[in-house]
């Protein structure tokens, strides 16, 4: 079976559109940093470096460094999926960043999206 395009995407490609996403609803892109460095444990130099690299999205997450134990509290919807019913684990890990950028976009308090309460 083929990988999904998106495995093959640069992440530097859609981190903008992540950003993008965020700012148009009064958010930061200093909150969508925080956010993907709580799910996958890239410090800033390090996520900075990623980008600068063009790293696709299957060796982002292959590579984290500290990947969150609490992000397997994720649970919802994103793009008509539950996330916690998805299998592979890559896409499993991409579509927990997803609902997470939406948790942020749609006003949710940064400590409830980081699972802190």
């Amino acid at each position: 079976m083929a990988k999904h395009r998106i495995y093959t995407m640069s992440f530097a490609s859609v981190y903008p559109l992540y950003v993008a996403k965020a700012e148009k609803k009064g958010r930061t892109k200093a909150e969508v940093d925080q956010i993907i460095s709580w799910l996958t444990g890239y410090d800033a130099p390090a996520l900075r470096a990623q980008l600068k690299q063009q790293t696709d999205f299957e060796t982002f997450f292959a590579e984290a460094p500290r990947p969150n134990p609490l992000r397997t509290l994720i649970t919802g919807v994103v793009c008509g999926v539950r996330v916690e019913d998805v299998e592979e684990p890559t896409m499993r890990e991409i579509r927990y960043l997803d609902k997470l950028i939406d948790e942020l976009a749609r006003g949710k308090a940064l400590d409830r999206i980081l699972r802190e309460n």
